[in-house]
This record gives C-alpha cells, structure tokens and sequence, in this order.
C-alpha cells in the first residue's frame, strides 16, 4: 500500500483522539475542527475563508457554524465597513472546549510522532509544505 491509500488512517486517528472532547461538548467533528481551526487561525475570520483554505463543502461549514452559534461558542458580526462581510468570532464560552481540544491536539501529535527524530519531523514538515503548494498551484491551473 503507498500513500494513497492510508493517510485516511491518520485522519481517522485525529478524530478519534478529539472524539471525548466531542461528546463532552455535544458537538459534531466538523464543528470541532472549525472551532479549532477559526481560533488558531483568526486571519481567516470568514465562512468563505474556511470553505476556501480547509477545502470544506460551503453547506457543512454553514450548518456547522449555525450549530456553534445556537450552542454560544461563536458570534457573527457584519463588518462595519462592508455589511456584506460576516466575521466569526470565539467566545470566551468556547475556551474550555478549546483547551480540551488543544491537549487532544497534543497527544495525538505526541502518539503520531513516536519514533521520529526531530530532524525527521523538520524534514518531513519541509516535504509536505512543499507537496500541498504544487498540489495549490494545480488545483488552480484546473
């Protein structure tokens, strides 16, 4: 088997290793992941930000946003310069789930990482950066 067929693997494991996080807060692996990801990322600030730099569907991202809005983790607010643009905001409601989640961020780092030399997670960060820009650049000449 080659790459192909088993980085699932990895992405299963990461959902299992936030999956208490998930029960105990009633919320859906998608809104995990956009929760973590708006509060580590908060340059991207918008819906369409996270549908264009996660690669998510627009409808899972919309959905799961209600979701975290109706349960009081996130607020969204019209820009005042251009009311078109909503950003997204975390509230402090979310920093419990938050932390939760950054230590379930950190074992599965720490259990993923066993074995690696850190001149080899160096060298295999350096690689995989440097796969998803060619993957980048071909996805937008298509």
């Amino acid at each position: 088997m080659d790459f192909w067929d088993q980085h699932k693997t990895i992405t299963c494991f990461y959902e299992k290793a936030g999956e208490e996080v998930c029960k105990k807060y009633g919320i859906s692996q998608m809104e995990y992941d956009i929760l973590m990801f708006i509060d580590a990322n908060p340059q991207y600030a918008t819906a369409a930000d996270i549908v264009r730099v996660r690669k998510s569907a627009k409808s899972h991202v919309s959905t799961s946003l209600k979701r975290l809005e109706e349960k009081g983790y996130i607020e969204r607010k019209a820009d005042e310069k251009n009311k078109k643009i909503v950003t997204i905001h975390v509230l402090d409601t979310a920093k419990p789930l938050i932390q939760e989640g950054r230590e379930a961020q950190k074992h599965f780092m720490h259990m993923l990482s066993k074995g690696i030399s850190h001149e080899e997670m160096m060298m295999f960060k350096d690689c995989f950066e440097k796969l998803c820009r060619n993957a980048e650049e071909m996805l937008k000449e298509k």
